[in-house]
């Protein structure tokens, strides 16, 4: 029996929420599975990724065979490099301490670029709504000249209109 980490598909359409599993490779996309391991949400900004980190693991060592999307998923959250260090302890490239100490490392960098990610995405989103409200008030403020003008004319028409049935 070939074991998959795949995805299965809910949510509405156009919107899709996914559940990462690990099924048998023959049963059907969203048929049955042996267990679920974590979701996988692509709507939000950055996309929210929630695994079992642990269990992700225990079945890749186990020979479970993850799809192309899966990969990238576990890659991102840790679970490959985890599994490559692991392999490299096995085969007595380095201790199991070094492995740890290479993976919290990697782990920091990782969490250090998505925070900085965030902060520009987060001061992009700031910059451009500061741009939006600026225009704004140039637009107000240019529709209140405008409006101020025209009824200075008004006003000016209406004391002519009255100085003229004065002198009548």
């Amino acid at each position: 029996m070939s074991v998959k980490i795949r995805l299965t598909r809910h949510g509405k359409k156009g919107h899709a929420f996914y559940h990462i599993v690990v099924a048998d490779s023959r049963s059907p996309r969203d048929g049955r599975f042996i267990e679920s391991i974590g979701t996988y949400n692509p709507n939000t900004n950055p996309a929210t990724i929630e695994l079992d980190f642990d269990r992700a693991l225990t079945w890749l060592h186990n020979g479970a065979q993850p799809s192309d999307t899966c990969r990238s998923l576990l890659s991102f959250k840790g679970v490959m490099m985890k599994k490559h260090l692991l392999e490299g302890v096995k085969k007595g490239a380095f201790t199991e301490e070094v492995a740890e100490q290479k993976f919290n490392n990697w782990k920091e960098s990782k969490d250090l670029r998505l925070s900085t990610k965030r902060d520009s995405m987060r001061d992009a989103v700031k910059k451009d709504e500061k741009k939006r409200l600026d225009a704004e008030i140039k637009v107000r403020e240019a529709r209140a000249q405008a409006i101020a003008i025209k009824n200075s004319k008004l006003a000016n028409e209406v004391k002519t209109e009255e100085a003229e049935a004065t002198e009548a």
